[in-house]
């Protein structure tokens, strides 16, 4: 998954400077930020900016600035094309610019626009002007004041449209630490996700899947050490997730499995586990129970949602496959049930799929 960050320059260089060394850390790709903030007073944004970007440079971060004729003035320059020396990749207009001046800037930036009011009417002009909307990003705002943001459906229609065209898609969710003021609200796009700022990982994925976004943010300056731990797994295609596993197969955990591009509604399929080399016979009933069974309250006749089973030699070239159950199954003899998804973290199960990943830690 593509991750972000923001930062603002009312926190100060040295702040910011040590959050984009957490960001750098933890695997993101792009920061973002913007000269739009009336709180903002009394900064040197050229010398900062010129830090930041030295940053940017040294751990491959991609800036978004928001770019407006008070941008210009704040970084000392006179036009927007003068920007791309100072090595600013992604500008985000919001108003002002024709279709022809937004091409040509095209050219040597990404251009980004407010996904929620690009109009038929623009995508018209644009395309008569000869745009390329592979140059062109859809970014989601984030709303600061309560009652505000979008609905995760909003954001998923938004984002079709516009990918149907050829746009990258972005968003962000709030932080989990330091929020921005003044209202100190949280900064995300979807509204359900300001009242969950604790679950980062989990509005990380629900944007990445459900809004169909392709790359997302944190709108809010800081993270908890266990929330920069998700996103930077996140950002390296996998998940985390708690289980309990009967000693025996303690060896799926060795490994990061990633579900099979063809996702399937009902399983997670592991692409890694067929290549185990090992044999896995089938399970035997002794005194009433299963000898792989060593945490008690595991049902042996059903396949419940969260639990974790591999295929056994009855299922032939399939042995060895490593599955876990995204709903209610029943039982299959082919199939040997060794452990079991915390039940706290059997909510990331649908948001798994199409080749992302997961790594079983104990619980």
């Amino acid at each position: 998954m593509k991750t972000g960050l923001s930062f603002y320059f009312s926190s100060g260089l040295e702040k910011n400077k040590e959050i984009l060394q957490k960001a750098i850390a933890h695997k993101a790709q792009y920061l973002f930020t913007s000269l739009h903030i009336p709180e903002e007073e009394g900064i040197e944004y050229r010398q900062a900016i010129s830090e930041i970007l030295e940053i940017c440079r040294e751990g491959n971060l991609k800036l978004i600035v928001d770019v407006g004729p008070e941008t210009l003035d704040k970084l000392g320059v006179s036009t927007v094309e003068a920007l791309e020396p100072l090595g600013i990749e992604y500008i985000r207009l919001d108003y002002g610019f024709s279709a022809q001046e937004t091409v040509a800037l095209s050219h040597k930036f990404n251009v980004v626009f407010n996904a929620s009011t690009i109009t038929e009417h623009e995508i018209d002009e644009w395309r008569e002007a000869g745009a390329d909307f592979r140059r062109f990003a859809a970014c989601h705002n984030y709303y600061p004041k309560q009652h505000s943001g979008l609905s995760i459906q909003r954001v998923m229609e938004i984002n079709l449209r516009l990918k149907a065209l050829g746009f990258t898609t972005m968003a962000f969710i709030p932080g989990d630490l330091m929020m921005r003021g003044p209202l100190g609200e949280g900064l995300p796009t979807v509204e359900k996700h300001r009242l969950q700022k604790d679950e980062v990982a989990l509005n990380m994925l629900e944007l990445f899947r459900d809004g169909m976004c392709d790359i997302v943010m944190v709108g809010d300056v800081d993270l908890t050490d266990r929330s920069w731990h998700a996103f930077s797994c996140l950002s390296d295609d996998y998940v985390e997730l708690r289980a309990q596993i009967s000693p025996e197969y303690e060896f799926v955990r060795d490994i990061i499995h990633h579900d099979r591009p063809d996702s399937s509604d009902m399983i997670f399929r592991s692409q890694e586990s067929r290549f185990y080399k090992m044999e896995i016979p089938p399970e035997t009933q002794k005194e009433g129970h299963s000898s792989t069974v060593s945490i008690t309250g595991w049902n042996q006749a059903d396949r419940q949602g969260g639990s974790i089973s591999i295929s056994n030699q009855k299922y032939l070239r399939y042995m060895g496959e490593l599955e876990i159950a995204r709903v209610n199954l029943p039982g299959d003899e082919r199939m040997n049930h060794i452990g079991e998804i915390h039940e706290e973290d059997r909510k990331y199960l649908p948001y798994i799929r199409n080749g992302l990943g997961i790594k079983l830690i104990p619980s």
